[in-house]
């Protein structure tokens, strides 16, 4: 039998749902991978004491951070270290072939703001950890959606629809998945409707679609497809890997659809990392509910990634 791939996973904010999904889930992942988490053994024993659940005896650690006093639901400064602590600690034991990808539970952004860390969130960690433009694609088997700009105001995003950057974005995207079937979508309603509802970036989109397929010499990308109807049940089944000019434009749709079992990816980076789709979940945090299913297929899609890489 052959050795199960090794995962890293850091646990999130251990005053959300994050360390209630892991331990509910271990046995489960343990199947198919040979998790490594990132936890001092203290925390984990009163996280579990307080979700009254067993640790399982083969659950593996790495000891990181210091331990503190849980509050569930609560945004706290310490909590926010410790997340990024564990995070920081996993990205490491990844980057140095301990493990062969990561796995992300969610971590809360005003805790990180508490903790004066100078990110906002873990793809931002990533891109200047690695000097690359990470891509962020959400989604699941029968939905994939990639974001050309993500965490930017809506009144920045026609500027930065420059058809050298999208072409490189696109190419990237190629590069980390293989998808054979991409469409763009516009950015303007109705991809404009041939220049009459804007127009200078439906023509970027365009080109960079044009310059793509040309570099790769077969006909990837299409578009720029009209974005409110790329989504409806027809179009997704001759096209189900999507790239969306704005990051609400492609995640309202996604999540209407397939909320719990959407996952975050990061491409276009030297290692693989994999996430929830979900936040720290604090209203139901140790109330024993939490759903674990974006974390099981962002297990399961971080071990499909790293076989193709």
């Amino acid at each position: 039998m052959s050795e199960l791939t090794k995962i890293a996973i850091s646990v999130g904010d251990i005053n959300g749902v994050g360390i209630e999904i892991a331990l509910k889930s271990h046995e489960e992942i343990s199947k198919i991978c040979s998790p490594v988490y990132f936890i001092n053994k203290d925390l984990l024993e009163n996280a579990a004491n307080l979700l009254k659940l067993k640790i399982p005896s083969d659950l593996k650690i790495v000891e990181c951070g210091k331990s503190f006093k849980i509050k569930p639901g609560k945004v706290s400064k310490k909590s926010g270290k410790f997340s990024f602590i564990s995070f920081e600690n996993a990205l490491l034991y990844v980057k140095n072939a301990h493990a062969k990808a990561l796995v992300t539970l969610p971590i809360n952004k005003e805790s990180w703001k508490k903790a004066s860390l100078p990110y906002v969130g873990h793809t931002d960690v990533l891109s200047k950890h690695f000097k690359k433009n990470a891509i962020m694609m959400l989604g699941c088997d029968e939905l994939f959606v990639a974001l050309f700009t993500d965490h930017i105001p809506l009144s920045d995003v026609s500027k930065k629809i420059v058809t050298k950057d999208l072409t490189k974005f696109l190419l990237n995207l190629y590069s980390s998945t293989k998808f054979d079937n991409v469409g763009v979508l516009g950015f303007n309603p109705h991809a404009s409707d041939n220049g009459t509802i804007g127009k200078k970036e439906e023509v970027a989109i365009k080109k960079a679609i044009q310059k793509a397929n040309l570099t790769l010499k077969k006909d990837i990308f299409k578009g720029p497809l009209v974005p409110d109807a790329a989504f409806n049940k027809n179009s997704l089944k001759s096209c189900n890997r999507l790239v969306a000019m704005y990051h609400d434009g492609g995640l309202a749709p996604l999540k209407a659809l397939f909320f719990d079992r959407s996952i975050n990816v990061s491409l276009g980076l030297p290692i693989v990392r994999t996430s929830v789709d979900h936040g720290t979940a604090f209203d139901i945090a140790y109330k024993g509910i939490a759903d674990n299913k974006s974390y099981l297929e962002a297990v399961k899609f971080a071990i499909k990634l790293q076989n193709c890489s």
